[in-house]
């Protein structure tokens, strides 16, 4: 019985591991997208804290306390817009890395049903095959019985 071989095979195990690559790559930005956010929520939590803070202090300790806090306020707001932007950034990095891992398992998929139909062709080929095999085995015994009997 002969050997299934498909010649797109390489193809396709190219194409997982392709897909494996791009999976790993997905999952590292959004991990860096989940970083991101964790920090802009520790800053906003730290401001929202210093401001809560400050209702606490004495009249002649206040002044000057606003003052850093807002200072401080103007500082983490700039950062927090800037972690936004690498936030937003990282969005759409990870948007084009979904879509590039769709597209591949998409290519993969049809690959494995390709693949899939050249196996169950070359099943039905060989089964095939060993029917001739049989019905002339059989054909060549019957011909002996009759030309040589008993």
């Amino acid at each position: 019985m002969k050997r299934f071989v498909w010649r797109l095979q390489r193809l396709l195990d190219m194409k997982v591991k392709q897909e494996d690559a791009l999976r790993a790559e997905l999952v590292a930005v959004t991990e860096q997208v989940v970083a991101v956010r964790g920090q802009m929520m520790m800053l906003r939590a730290t401001l929202r804290r210093l401001l809560s803070e400050l209702e606490d202090v004495s009249q002649e300790k206040w002044l000057c306390r606003k003052r850093l806090v807002l200072d401080h306020s103007q500082v983490t707001e700039q950062t927090i817009r800037m972690l936004n932007n690498r936030l937003s950034e990282l969005e759409q990095e990870r948007k084009r890395k979904i879509k590039e891992v769709m597209e591949v398992r998409k290519f993969r998929k049809s690959l494995e049903k390709l693949r899939t139909k050249a196996l169950e062709q070359h099943t039905r080929e060989q089964e095939k095959w060993m029917q001739n095999e049989l019905d002339e085995r059989t054909a060549i015994r019957r011909a002996r019985e009759i030309l040589i009997p008993g």
